[in-house]
């Protein structure tokens, strides 16, 4: 099936005007009124500059920039500049003002790295010890707040720094806090900053997940333990709906919802296979959430009912999405992702009835960011590559190997910021300039 014209993909979903910019809802049609007395409904933004968090400022994958190359050259962008010598890590970059930060497992250690805008070192500083079990490396990035940094190492340390020197600030292990214990493949969490609160999700007996203060780390609030529920390797996201700012995340077997205030649980829904693997990130809009776990429960979206007890989470939709490493992201009433053992490639799925309504097989399982019109892609086996999004769906405009060698763990997402386009893939990262 192919896409109808983009003014009737506006017409499905009116609220990705929201989250970009928290506009008036119905702002796209100039002869309609705008209302009155309407709460704000969707994701909420970090206040803090530039690419502050994993996944953005809304942590949805979306950039906000204009003014982009709408096709690559075969051979990529031009490159700015390549760094070497992070260790190992999947984890991605962030960058506020003039500093890069980043992560890698150097020899025993996890390192965090800044760097300045051209890739020269300012300060490197180590949060703990690396990880030695499967898959080694570094996990998760890290997030930046008011001057401060914060990150959240496989082992549970959980450390703020200052984000100008790196001396670090204080640092607690929130499994020995929370009585959790470790997974698998290691706790791979992208911890959230909500005002003056640190979420993270421990998945202990004293709190699946706890808010602690971003000065000090003291424990503000806790979620109780969710039955036998563990951690998990997906992060939180943060929203707005029915006048309640709202937490969401993933634990072993389960896809939630807290109060972001109160950490007061309001909803489950069954999310477990076999490895007690969720890694994909929750996705919300206009009331409706999406949640996607491999090998069980797959691509899912439920309708929020409000109760008196918090929501009913209501199925709405089931999609053959076995996601993984990679999340979806939702642009214009249209959510792009890719399977993972099912189907390897990529899909766009109607948000309100999750038919595919387009698919490209050019570019495997990866994780991708939507910017000006295009969906920009890092495949597991160290492809880029860049859709375009028209009304005849996803139009390939360009791919090249960022990697040569023959691999299948290129997992680090994207980063956009200033028209540069970050690519990191385990000890290396690049800086392309994607500007037209």
């Amino acid at each position: 099936m192919m896409f109808s014209r983009r003014r009737t993909w506006v017409g499905r979903l009116i609220c990705p005007i929201l989250l970009v910019g928290m506009l008036p809802a119905f702002g796209a049609f100039a002869d309609e009124p705008e209302p009155t007395n309407v709460s704000f409904d969707g994701l909420i933004a970090s206040p803090q500059p530039g690419w502050p968090q994993w996944r953005g400022v809304r942590r949805d994958g979306i950039s906000d920039e204009t003014g982009l190359l709408d096709q690559w050259p075969d051979t990529g962008p031009p490159l700015l500049w390549q760094i070497a010598g992070l260790g190992t890590g999947w984890s991605s970059p962030i960058v506020v003002g003039q500093r890069i930060y980043i992560t890698g497992d150097v020899g025993d250690d996890l390192v965090i790295f800044a760097f300045d805008l051209e890739g020269r070192l300012q300060w490197q500083v180590r949060n703990g010890q690396a990880w030695k079990g499967p898959y080694p490396g570094s996990r998760a990035t890290c997030t930046y707040a008011d001057g401060r940094l914060y990150h959240l190492n496989a082992h549970g340390r959980l450390v703020c720094l200052a984000a100008d020197t790196g001396q670090e600030l204080w640092a607690i292990n929130v499994l020995e806090r929370f009585e959790g214990r470790n997974i698998t493949w290691a706790l791979s969490e992208c911890l959230l900053v909500d005002g003056d609160r640190v979420i993270v999700t421990p998945g202990g007996r004293r709190g699946l997940m706890a808010a602690l203060h971003k000065e000090d780390g003291r424990t503000l609030w806790t979620t109780p333990a969710l039955g036998d529920d563990d951690a998990t390797y997906s992060s939180p996201i943060l929203f707005q709906h029915a006048d309640r700012r709202i937490i969401a995340n993933c634990s072993s077997a389960h896809g939630f919802g807290v109060d972001a205030d109160s950490g007061e649980l309001l909803w489950t829904v069954p999310l477990s296979n076999r490895f007690a693997t969720n890694v994909s990130a929750p996705v919300y809009d206009r009331g409706q959430m999406y949640y996607v776990t491999p090998y069980g429960e797959e691509g899912r979206a439920y309708r929020l009912v409000p109760t008196a007890a918090g929501f009913d989470a209501e199925l709405v939709w089931e999609a053959p999405m076995d996601t993984v490493t990679g999340c979806a992201v939702l642009w214009d009433g249209i959510m792009y992702v890719s399977g993972y053992r099912r189907a390897k490639w990529w899909f766009a799925l109607d948000w309100q009835t999750g038919e595919t309504v387009a698919q490209q097989k050019d570019l495997t399982t990866g994780a991708a960011i939507y910017a000006d019109g295009s969906l920009m892609v890092l495949d597991e086996r160290g492809a880029a590559g860049m859709y375009r999004i028209d009304g005849n769906g996803l139009q390939p405009a360009g791919r090249f190997v960022l990697v040569d060698d023959r691999i299948r763990d290129a997992w680090a997402h994207p980063v956009l910021l200033d028209g540069r386009l970050y690519l990191r893939y385990h000890d290396r990262l690049w800086c392309f300039d994607v500007r037209q």
